[in-house]
């Protein structure tokens, strides 16, 4: 049988590990694929060939088209990220028929629905296991192995970087913009930490989630998404105390108007397998209503651990290849026509406990009057710790737990709590998850 010709697009750090990964283990990957995977030509405006295997004798192009449009090609792996020229260069390569794998999350986030629809007109597959979580087979495990579950809901933390520092904070007491520029330092973090730290990565990431777990379209602009950089160490340490911890955390959750789409920072008990994820690793934690939770760990990103689930998808697809387009794995998990109209909730409708953190004058009443706003908004209060204030000090931490409520009521009772003369400032909010 003739072999699979591959076209890489990118060789970077996933690329290059992609190649390193083919030319290694390429034995072994025939024996599972059932015939030989060979990577014919490459395209990368810069890379350095030090450490990249069989680069010698490979067509390494500056023009990503030219592997785009190559009718030898049979899978082209996208591999560049970004939107554009990601966006075309995918669509092109599905108008020539080809199949496509790529590990770029924003691109399925925001220009799924168009890919994949593309995709079914003209009978190929787009694979993008490497999407989320880097080499953990979470889109695997939810398209094929979760396929008989009504599943509940998702929790995972899918952002390393955010979890690196929120690990550091609470081991060393560290604060947030210090483990930042170690995380910058070690490349963990880009020069410019946006998507990593205010959400926007883990968004891309959940909305894939999400479609898969409800067989919904891929709906990211519907996503909430809040960072960590406001969390200070004040709060991982009150958090401790209550027996939690913080974690950076993309939730999705079938409810009874919907579906909840959402990631911020949130207490999880410290006694749940995943509040004791630490550093750059990643997790997901998936609520099936027949197999119950199920829980999946390893590291989201790094060269070789993503290229692990790059190749896995060109294997899957080279075994494909003579399948009726028909009978393979539908790209969303539930078929195209059977895609649902649930509606995303806006943030307003999620309910959920939280944790509260404000500065207050220490003079009595003041706690009665935080309390009664609470109370008169509906929400009652779990736990409330008040420290001693420093010598000379007349302002104090007032940090409490409620119990569940929703978005809306808590938004109105903060208004007032940070209207109150006996208030100072803003109060601190972190959602908080039993994940029961």
């Amino acid at each position: 049988m003739k072999p699979v010709k591959v076209g890489l697009l990118g060789l970077g750090t996933v690329g290059g590990g992609t190649l390193n990964v083919l030319v290694r283990n390429a034995a072994e990957i025939a024996r599972r694929a059932g015939r030989d995977i060979v990577v014919a030509q490459a395209a990368a405006r810069e890379f350095n060939a030090e450490g990249l295997d069989g680069i010698d004798s490979l067509d390494v192009s500056d023009d990503a088209f030219s592997v785009v449009d190559n009718p030898e090609i049979d899978i082209v792996v996208e591999l560049i990220g970004g939107y554009s020229p990601a966006r075309e260069l995918v669509l092109k390569a599905i108008e020539n028929g080809k199949h496509v794998v790529t590990a770029n999350k924003a691109l399925i986030a925001l220009h799924g629905n168009e890919i994949f629809e593309a995709a079914q007109a003209k009978g190929v597959t787009v694979a993008f296991e490497a999407a989320v979580a880097g080499g953990i087979p979470i889109i695997k495990a939810l398209r094929e192995g979760l396929a008989a579950n009504h599943i509940e809901w998702i929790a995972g933390i899918i952002n390393g970087t955010g979890n690196f520092i929120l690990t550091e904070m609470k081991d060393k007491g560290r604060d947030f913009a210090d483990v930042l520029a170690e995380a910058q330092a070690l490349g963990y973090a880009e020069a410019d930490p946006t998507f990593d730290v205010e959400g926007i990565d883990a968004a891309h990431k959940l909305t894939i989630l999400a479609s898969l777990a409800f067989g919904i379209p891929l709906q990211f602009d519907r996503c909430y998404t809040e960072g960590i950089s406001r969390i200070e160490p004040q709060d991982v340490e009150y958090a401790e105390q209550f027996g939690y911890r913080i974690k950076h955390l993309g939730v999705t959750r079938r409810v009874a108007n919907g579906v909840e789409l959402r990631v911020h920072p949130t207490l999880i008990p410290e006694r749940r397998l995943i509040a004791n994820v630490d550093g750059v690793m990643n997790a997901v934690l998936v609520k099936g209503d027949a197999v119950g939770p199920t829980l999946y760990y390893g590291a989201g990103a790094g060269s070789l651990p993503t290229a692990s689930a790059v190749v896995a998808d060109i294997i899957d697809v080279a075994r494909t290849l003579t399948i009726d387009p028909e009978n393979r794995v539908p790209h969303l998990a539930f078929q195209p026509g059977e895609l649902a109209d649930l509606p995303v909730l806006p943030m307003e409708d999620v309910e959920t406990a939280y944790y509260l953190r404000m500065t207050a004058t220490d003079k009595p009443g003041v706690v009665a009057a935080v309390a009664g706003i609470l109370g008169d908004a509906g929400i009652s209060i779990e736990a409330m710790s008040q420290k001693e204030p420093a010598p000379g000090e007349t302002e104090v931490p007032l940090v409490m737990l409620t119990h569940r409520v929703s978005e809306r009521q808590m938004n109105a009772a903060i208004g007032k709590i940070e209207a109150l003369d006996s208030v100072a400032g803003t109060v601190t909010r972190i959602r908080v998850e039993h994940l029961g």
